[in-house]
């Protein structure tokens, strides 16, 4: 059943891959939007996350015509990352756009690349965070991701990735080989900040939620510099990949604590998520008690 799994799920993802790109994008909106109508249960959680953060400023018709815009967005963007997975760098520069990423640590003479970590969450095309590579070849991607249950669509999936020239690190098994690679120097560590982990409860969009302190506690250890980054989709089979300003770690010379960084964090979240509503991941629950 598992190697079924894995042929089925290869021959859709070849068969993506064989699409224009732009085609893609369209396919994903029409199944984005099919499953706004089919799906009930994740439809009353968009509505339900968008009410509560944006009830007080929008109508109850802004809001519903912001999660259909979702659900497309969401169909969109992930056809889409299986179709950018296997394009060359040359293919995707008319599509993709990486801003701000200059601003990043040169060489400097024989002392090692110094680390930086970056905070991301579910925006736009989000696979495209691991293309920095892209732009910054200096530079070693890399992430951590959590093995789904399905060892089929999980091998399916480190499948896609591997083509990026990013490194995936899973979360539980892969520790010290993280830790060595963030010794070596030169490693751009992209770390998800915009899901529900446990930490500290912080504010985002006006609501306390746990907020993990991974992005902190990392680019403390390692010394790294840190910053955010945004995936936006400014037009179909189109993204603007934004490095945001640096976030200080420290103060008068001494490490800030983990929480006040991470508060930081989500405010440059929130100005993402307000600038475009329908770009970020609705379909999760943030906000759990």
């Amino acid at each position: 059943m598992d190697a079924l799994l894995y042929l089925v799920g290869r021959a859709f993802v070849a068969l993506i891959q064989a699409l224009p790109l732009r085609f893609v994008a369209r396919l994903g909106r029409a199944l984005g939007a099919l499953a706004c109508r089919l799906d009930g249960r994740h439809r009353r959680v968009v509505l339900d996350n968008l009410t509560k953060c944006f009830g007080a400023e929008k109508t109850a018709e802004a809001i519903r015509a912001i999660a259909r815009e979702n659900f497309c967005r969401i169909g969109e963007n992930y056809l889409s990352a299986i179709k950018t997975s296997a394009m060359t760098a040359a293919e995707l520069q008319p599509h993709v756009e990486f801003a701000g990423i200059g601003r990043l640590p040169q060489k400097n003479g024989a002392e090692p690349l110094r680390n930086v970590v970056v905070a991301i969450g579910h925006f736009g095309n989000f696979e495209l965070y691991a293309r920095f590579h892209d732009v910054r070849a200096d530079y070693q991607c890399a992430t951590t991701y959590r093995a789904l249950n399905q060892p089929a669509l999980n091998r399916l999936m480190q499948t896609l990735r591997g083509t990026s020239g990013c490194r995936y690190f899973e979360r539980r098994a892969d520790g010290p080989l993280l830790r060595a690679a963030m010794n070596r120097g030169g490693v751009i560590l992209g770390l998800l900040a915009d899901q529900s982990s446990r930490g500290l409860r912080a504010p985002f969009l006006g609501r306390d939620c746990n907020t993990g302190l991974a992005p902190a506690v990392l680019a403390l250890r390692y010394e790294a510099d840190l910053y955010s980054a945004i995936c936006y989709r400014v037009a179909p089979a189109r993204w603007r990949v934004e490095l945001g300003e640096k976030i200080s770690t420290h103060e008068g010379g001494q490490p800030r604590p983990s929480a006040d960084i991470m508060l930081e964090v989500n405010r440059a979240l929130e100005i993402a998520v307000r600038r475009d509503p329908a770009n970020w991941f609705w379909v999760h629950r943030r906000w759990k008690d």
